[in-house]
């Protein structure tokens, strides 16, 4: 079983104590996404988990707890999301500064194999064009030489989640968000660009959940949860069935995610897993660290035997 952790929040950012706190008690629970009343009992034991997939902007708070995890046997790698953007699409993310130290300590712990650089989603608009995202690029690939192999990038895509938000952003800043589907002559100046610095910064370039193929321009379908590259980096044979609940453009496979939505608070504008801002942070006020879930407490029919007999504190 592979565990994304997770795809819909940043648990490494704002939820380690508890993240860590369910690893030693070796279970979770997520409630269904659609109907709470559905509960899903998920075991954390290490000899139930393949591979935890990390997504975070900042994982600086896991990181005094990953010696915990590689004693207790867990294989696990990065998805870290690193970009430069203005402060009106990227309102709370970390300092771009002191994000490549944070990415260098993480490489030079856990090996630049199994940190992922993310740029993405690629926000083209009038104060984010084609030459920015060129020179943002450039600039973070060369401080992240050496302590990366892999780098992903997506073009952004508009959901009733974000739709709003960023028509909110063009009316205040007075610029105009460009959709994919009206710049594709655009990506024949930036995506060979991309993948021309990668390549000389000694990284493989992926693109995530795109619908056009990027190939001709030096740019492969990724997966971001990639059986390939588990086997390649862990020797580990993991299942090879595409994730059905993800969209039809991803090619990740099948994982279980314990995250929750509306949770994050780092405020990206694009986000598509975060509705509202504000409910966010009124879910993150719910979260108590000894819960079995990450909001709220919910027991499932498996785990309610075990309702918390231990408390850990630390």
């Amino acid at each position: 079983m592979i565990i994304s952790a997770s795809r819909r929040t940043d648990i490494p950012a704002f939820y380690a104590k508890w993240f860590i706190n369910r690893i030693r008690a070796g279970y979770c629970t997520v409630p269904n996404p659609f109907n709470k009343n559905q509960v899903s009992h998920i075991s954390l034991k290490p000899e139930d988990v393949d591979v935890i997939v990390f997504w975070s902007r900042n994982p600086a708070p896991l990181i005094p707890h990953l010696e915990e995890l590689d004693q207790r046997g867990y294989k696990y790698y990065f998805q870290f999301t690193l970009m430069n953007n203005p402060r009106f699409l990227d309102t709370k993310s970390p300092p771009y500064t002191s994000s490549i130290k944070v990415f260098q300590k993480l490489a030079n712990y856990v090996s630049p194999d199994r940190v992922i650089w993310r740029y993405d989603p690629i926000v083209l608009s009038d104060a984010t064009g084609i030459d920015f995202h060129i020179k943002t690029y450039k600039e973070i690939a060369a401080l992240l030489s050496g302590y990366t192999r892999r780098s992903v990038i997506s073009i952004m895509d508009g959901y009733a989640k974000n739709n709003k938000r960023l028509r909110e952003v063009e009316n205040t800043y007075n610029l105009k968000i460009v959709n994919i589907a009206d710049s594709q002559h655009l990506l024949t100046k930036l995506l060979p660009s991309l993948a021309e610095i990668a390549h000389s910064n000694g990284m493989e370039i992926f693109s995530c959940a795109e619908k056009i193929d990027f190939s001709s321009y030096g740019i492969l379908p990724g997966k971001c949860i990639d059986d390939e590259y588990i086997e390649r980096v862990f020797h580990l044979d993991v299942s090879h069935k595409k994730d059905s609940a993800q969209r039809e453009a991803c090619g990740c496979v099948v994982s279980k995610d314990i995250g929750m939505y509306d949770s994050c608070l780092f405020g990206c504008q694009y986000c598509y897993a975060t509705t509202d801002f504000k409910k966010s942070e009124e879910n993150n006020k719910k979260h108590d660290f000894r819960s079995p879930s990450l909001i709220g407490w919910y027991e499932s029919k498996d785990s309610s035997q075990q309702k918390q007999l231990e408390l850990f504190t630390s």
